[in-house]
């Protein structure tokens, strides 16, 4: 089996970003495969799903010492992820391995990258504008079991079908349905349900797609250090530093597989990241006129 080194560099930097942050997994992984090392979508995405089944647990036991996951919470995810994770692996073996299936395939993932990428945004901006304080306990959550369900099983197909949603989408909807609760705290708990889903899209990537090990090797080699280190970083690093991040990745990788053209995805990213340094020199110099305004009425 040959380990391929820029593969395990890069499962390395991504296993990071999971364990600081709960997504980017499939995410980042499956279109750093197939962007830059040429691996075929279906592939990918079986590597990937494989990969995945040793790097998180990692992550999920480091948050399961530091008591922020709410394991009735998993239960319920779970219950609508694990089979809904089956079908979608069924779905691409159906699907097929032709030049129009992964199209399709690609296609339906930059989709899913794109919806989480605008996720996180919008929950961002309502965050801002309602001065949301997600300073709840994990453990003091008032579960709401059918809509927890319901996440489990579009999570659960999604990521049998691109290997994205443990992590990118899902999370995302956690955080609009339990608004109270501090991202870090639900990045526990979705790093551990995450466990059993990513097992199950595995076992179906393993049934029915094509695991290339030598990816899969290299990816583990990489991946399964950094997210321990990302892990027990996750406490003290802020988590506004690393989402913006993670939602650019998300979103660049997004346009590219729904057909965005080299050159227009260069001039998206710029004047996305021009918008974003604008948004945040404002919000500094806000900040700073505020603390002078206070510093005069003293």
């Amino acid at each position: 089996m040959h380990i391929d080194p820029y593969i395990v560099l890069g499962g390395a930097v991504i296993g990071l970003l999971v364990g600081m942050t709960g997504a980017g997994g499939g995410a980042l992984m499956t279109p750093m495969l197939i962007l830059l090392f040429g691996v075929t979508p279906s592939a990918a995405i079986s590597s990937d799903l494989v990969a995945a089944v040793v790097m998180r647990p990692i992550g999920a036991i480091v948050h399961l010492r530091a008591r922020t996951v709410n394991l009735e919470l998993v239960r319920w995810m779970v219950l609508g992820s694990v089979p809904a994770a089956l079908l979608g692996a069924y779905l691409l073996h159906v699907i097929g391995n032709s030049a129009s299936a992964q199209k399709l395939v690609e296609t339906v993932l930059g989709a899913a990258l794109l919806a989480g990428a605008a996720g996180m945004l919008l929950r961002y901006v309502l965050d801002r504008s309602h001065s949301q304080d997600r300073t709840a306990h994990v453990h003091d959550l008032q579960l709401r079991r059918i809509a927890t369900l319901a996440i489990g099983v579009v999570g659960g197909v999604i990521v049998g079908l691109t290997s994205v949603g443990s992590g990118s989408l899902m999370i995302v909807l956690l955080l609009f349905l339990y608004p109270s609760i501090g991202a870090k705290q639900l990045v526990g708990t979705d790093l551990t349900q995450a466990v059993p889903l990513t097992l199950a899209a595995a076992l179906g990537a393993l049934l029915f797609g094509h695991v290339e090990f030598a990816v899969t090797g290299s990816l583990v080699i990489g991946s399964v250090p950094a997210v321990l280190i990302g892990s027990m970083l996750s406490s003290s690093v802020p988590d506004r530093y690393i989402r913006p991040v993670i939602a650019f990745v998300i979103f660049a990788s997004g346009l590219k597989y729904v057909g965005v053209g080299t050159t227009a995805l260069g001039w998206v990213l710029f004047a996305t990241v021009l918008a974003g340094a604008s948004l945040w020199l404002a919000q500094v110099r806000g900040a700073l006129g505020s603390a002078a305004g206070s510093l005069e009425d003293r």
